[in-house]
């Protein structure tokens, strides 16, 4: 695959990766709060960590890496109790309902709560938006000369995937109502989404292996900030604290060795358009710093 087309193959976040360096694995240095737990992580291959080795759990196919950010956390809490229900290519409808990946099925996710559970954390809603096909049809436009604007222009002047950010933040509202009622002495956490594209994306085609317009770049910028600050509204409407992960100069046109997201052209052994283990860390980090807020 070369470039962003290479998205195209990947929409549904269900390659199997090959194997990676597994990286330093301690948890960030934070001011730790006092131990939790249980402790149930729930989410998709942001969560799940794709491609960062050394993977554990089954089924193979959801690629839960031994040092993603809810294995950090859990770690750095020392917490009584660990559970990382996360799945690649999970969409909110994952949580209610098993779901089929390679070497068998995840079952629901929210059955791994409980009235003991006592800490959650849900990183969710790209996959209900579709954000990989997004990029992808973007990176097509961009090869027929049509900005990626006009794509996703609906005939009522809508733009499609601004609705398909407020169908999916209605769905992770209806999550949290039920992760609510599974686990009603449970802290919980809505993890926001890590950077995709600096705010100002003009200097960044490189990073696709070819040219891309600076205005299709800002419009991704846009949706992107869109999806976080629903997330962000249906956690405080379901009495629920949101993680802010966005960190400026970490996202995957910054350089190899400060980046938090992989490029559509990977390190070896990575996954295109996701976190690698320092993004883990960082998530880890800030996931940490909100719990430590009174």
């Amino acid at each position: 695959m070369t470039g962003l087309l290479g998205l195209a193959l990947l929409a549904g976040c269900t390659g199997t990766p090959s194997p990676a360096p597994a990286g330093p694995a301690a948890a960030p240095a934070v001011v730790t709060p006092p131990a939790a737990g249980p402790y149930v992580a729930l989410g998709d291959s942001y969560t799940s960590g794709l491609g960062i080795a050394p993977e554990a759990g089954t089924p193979a196919g959801c690629h839960r890496s031994t040092v993603n950010y809810p294995a950090l956390v859990a770690e750095e809490l020392k917490v009584t109790g660990f559970t990382d229900a996360s799945c690649s290519s999970a969409t909110t409808a994952d949580l209610t309902a098993a779901q089929r990946v390679t070497g068998g099925s995840n079952p629901p996710q929210l059955d791994a709560l409980s009235t003991g559970t006592r800490l959650v954390t849900v990183g969710i809603g790209g996959n209900d938006v579709g954000f990989l096909e997004v990029l992808s049809r973007c990176a097509m436009a961009g090869l027929t000369r049509t900005d990626c604007r006009s794509v996703f222009a609906a005939k009522d002047g809508t733009d499609e995937v601004t609705g398909r950010i407020a169908t999916a933040g209605e769905r992770v509202g209806a999550v949290l109502a039920e992760t609510k009622r599974r686990a009603p002495a449970a802290r919980v956490l809505v993890v926001g989404y890590p950077a995709l594209l600096p705010v100002d994306p003009a200097g960044c085609t490189k990073a696709f292996g070819f040219s891309v317009a600076a205005g299709d770049l800002r419009y991704l910028v846009g949706k992107f900030e869109e999806l976080n600050a629903e997330l962000k509204r249906r956690a405080q409407a379901a009495g629920a604290r949101f993680v802010d992960t966005v960190a400026a100069g970490r996202d995957m046109c910054a350089p190899v060795d400060t980046r938090w997201i992989e490029p559509p052209q990977p390190a070896p052994g990575l996954s295109p358009v996701h976190p690698n283990a320092a993004g883990q860390r960082g998530v880890a980090a800030a996931v940490l710093a909100e719990l430590a807020r009174p």
